[in-house]
């Protein structure tokens, strides 16, 4: 069974990677802060007796299913906007706001970088979560479980509810795909 100490150091070191996930699926870094809040606490309530080795699997489950209730909860909402979109005033906000761009990557390797370095990686990893955000859901679910949080091919399958060969293509049409991209931006890996 996990501890509250093996617990706590599991959460923080599972936060940045959940937020990044979220905010990709959702694009809406104040909705990915509660959907990765909401998973953490669920984890702690339900599972926190676990075995600290289970509890990457079962918090990433919960992660996932956060998201997807969270879209559940928009299609419904946004059934209901369309419906009155009409009869009221349009929004002030700018459509064009892309949370993506608030987000910095943390990287302790930079302090020992030169300036010319730290721009050319920081414009690489705009490009790259410019061209991850542009996945369809699936393929960039598999990508960022499979890579990112260095998830098995089994751990993905069981978390995404299909099976390995489902990854495996999932994975395989998104390296694809961002390597791709990336070419024609003229950047080689």
């Amino acid at each position: 069974m996990a501890s509250a100490p093996e617990l706590a150091d599991f959460l923080s070191s599972v936060e940045k990677r959940a937020f990044k996930q979220a905010v990709y699926a959702v694009r809406d870094e104040d909705a990915a802060l509660d959907i990765v809040q909401d998973a953490m606490i669920k984890l702690a309530e339900k599972y926190g007796d676990k075995p600290s080795t289970e509890l990457p699997l079962l918090f990433t489950r919960i992660l996932q299913n956060r998201i997807h209730d969270w879209f559940r909860r928009q299609k419904v909402r946004n059934a209901w906007v369309t419906l009155f979109s009409n009869m009221g005033k349009k929004s002030d906000e700018s459509d064009d706001y892309d949370p993506l761009e608030q987000l910095q990557a943390a990287d302790d390797s930079q302090i020992h970088q030169d300036g010319a370095q730290k721009l050319e990686q920081s414009q690489l990893l705009r490009s790259l979560e410019a061209e991850i955000a542009k996945l369809p859901a699936r393929q960039r679910e598999a990508f960022l479980m499979r890579y990112w949080d260095e998830l098995s091919i089994a751990e993905t399958a069981q978390i995404m509810g299909c099976s390995e060969g489902s990854v495996k293509t999932h994975c395989s049409r998104a390296t694809q795909t961002l390597a791709n991209a990336l070419k024609i931006k003229g950047i080689s890996l």
